[in-house]
């Protein structure tokens, strides 16, 4: 075997350099782009009208770590509202900020409602939906002198399934006339494209400064989105807001958001992410937080929470106990982030392992911060607890899961410094 050849080493991402974008909410700043981390964001889906419901929701994502949470402004009633939630966040001591979706109305809305506009942190206009020739461009501009009246970033957001039609029947057209015509979808491609970039360079004419724009060219194919990001990266430095658009419903839409995303990620592309899932019936709509934080964590992005390693289980293990003290100490550790990551600075970075055999179990707990290995099919009951490579103590008895949280805390407090 010959060993002469250079050592394997991990791939760094290397992000892209992008103007940065303050989002703020009173004393709460969040900068998207300019090589700050990348931001995870959500955005509701109860009637915006409904102030208590709205509420309610945003504190919840909020607490799940959306670190920007968008709203529908859709009617006079959902723009009456937003000031409203807004004072109901802050007196709840939720300073997260709030984006406004606008479509087809949104110059109307922001105009005749200035406490709506004064109470987001950050406007969305899609350039498809502005309205159609000369009002279009009267519109858009009414948007933006808002935007700019208020001191407000704008997410100029171009979506696949509402795309300027003038300008894709225009492209269409000067590609007829081409000597090798492009395909159809390379025209669709530029025609998303062409309307964020003009769109961007439309609203630093009218006054908006580059720094207060965030763009993004939404469509629900995989390769779709990562050809038109490329290339969105490589024509422009406004900051970048990724996700798949429409992604669908479960695994199907976790595997189709993460199989885009994280190429582009890798690549250095995209400066804030939202996971657009379909949540089932009564499901919480924080799952879609959950999936991008342990996107970026997985790719060694950032940390939000510690992080649990288990094995899959296999013949040998005794499947049950060890696939329930998983999800257990997975489920602890998540709950008890929101007092944690204040109080102990750095625990996010902690990493446990719960391991179900004596077959890998010992060697996988050595390298986590606290790692238990469970006992197998024919091993003997007792359940051996590492930290930081070294045996701490063997567990039994029927309360093994309370056990092991009781040792996780004990770690968390001797090993994060504490505050008051």
């Amino acid at each position: 075997m010959n060993f002469q050849n250079e050592p394997v080493i991990a791939g760094r991402m290397q992000r892209k350099q992008t103007y940065g974008v303050t989002v703020k909410n009173g004393k709460n700043t969040v900068l998207i782009g300019q090589g700050a981390p990348v931001v995870v964001q959500s955005m509701t889906n109860t009637d915006t009208s409904d102030v208590e419901a709205t509420a309610r929701q945003v504190a919840e994502l909020a607490r799940a770590g959306s670190e920007l949470v968008r709203l529908t402004v859709n009617t006079s009633e959902a723009a009456k509202a937003v000031p409203l939630i807004r004072d109901r966040l802050d007196s709840l001591g939720y300073d997260v900020p709030l984006a406004g979706d606008f479509h087809y109305n949104g110059h109307l809305l922001l105009t005749r409602f200035p406490d709506c506009a004064r109470a987001l942190s950050k406007y969305r206009i899609n350039p498809g939906n502005v309205g159609q020739g000369a009002k279009k461009d009267a519109h858009f501009a009414d948007m933006i002198a808002v935007a700019c009246r208020y001191d407000k970033p704008v997410r100029i957001g171009v979506n696949w399934g509402s795309l300027d039609q003038g300008l894709l029947e225009r492209l269409m057209n000067e590609n007829a006339e081409r000597r090798q015509p492009w395909p159809v979808q390379s025209v669709m491609y530029e025609a998303l494209i062409s309307s964020a970039i003009g769109s961007a360079d439309r609203a630093v004419e009218l006054g908006l400064g580059q720094d207060r724009i965030v763009l993004s060219c939404k469509v629900s194919g995989v390769q779709d989105l990562i050809a038109v990001y490329r290339e969105l990266s490589r024509r422009c430095p406004y900051a970048l807001h990724l996700g798949l658009t429409e992604a669908g419903v479960g695994s199907k839409g976790i595997v189709a958001s993460v199989a885009a995303l994280s190429v582009l990620l890798q690549e250095g592309i995209g400066d804030t992410i939202r996971i657009s899932l379909t949540p089932g019936p009564g499901e919480a709509r924080t799952k879609e937080i959950v999936v991008a934080q342990e996107l970026l964590q997985t790719m060694g992005m950032r940390n939000f929470a510690p992080v649990v390693v288990s094995c899959p289980g296999c013949g040998r293990t005794s499947s049950g106990l060890f696939q329930k003290l998983a999800n257990s100490t997975q489920d602890y550790l998540r709950a008890q982030m929101p007092l944690w990551k204040d109080r102990f600075p750095g625990v996010e970075t902690m990493s446990v392992a719960v391991m179900g055999c004596i077959v890998n179990g010992p060697g996988e707990s050595r390298h986590a911060n606290i790692g238990i290995s469970l006992p197998g099919n024919g091993e003997l009951p007792a359940v051996p607890v590492f930290e930081d490579g070294e045996k701490k103590t063997t567990l039994r008895g029927e309360n093994i899961e309370g056990q092991f949280q009781e040792i996780i805390l004990k770690y968390v407090e001797s090993h994060y410094g504490s505050k008051p």
